[in-house]
């Protein structure tokens, strides 16, 4: 069975191309422009989540490291790795602050991506 993951990403290109190439590497990719797609959560089970840290966002001030903590903390979604991906320069930092298990940097190498997938959609 393919691993599931869900992209969520408010770059429509960026999203576009992290699915295309997930899709490709035989995943079952779930996406959105924003974190409502978390609500499905218990639906879809993902394996791992891709997570924009600078999502334009259906919580007033909601952005990828307080949702990474939110889903971290909530025993139903701790098991869940959480990537964030950013451009910001310290986004090490901003995941560790968010208990994310990893992070990917925007531009990212098409190789990186996979790799850090496969790494974490275990």
């Amino acid at each position: 069975m393919a691993k599931k993951v869900f992209v969520i990403e408010d770059d429509k290109d960026i999203r576009e191309t992290i699915v295309y190439v997930l899709e490709e590497e035989n995943y079952e990719v779930f996406s959105s422009e924003d974190s409502k797609l978390l609500k499905h959560i218990d639906t879809h089970k993902p394996d791992i989540i891709l997570l924009d840290n600078w999502l334009t966002d259906w919580k007033s001030d909601a952005n990828g490291q307080q949702i990474s903590k939110e889903l971290k903390n909530n025993p139903a979604t701790k098991h869940i790795p959480v990537i964030i991906i950013s451009a910001v320069s310290n986004v090490k930092e901003i995941a560790e602050a968010g208990e994310a298990d990893g992070y990917l940097m925007k531009p990212f190498d098409v190789k990186e991506l996979v790799n850090i997938v496969k790494k974490f959609a275990l």
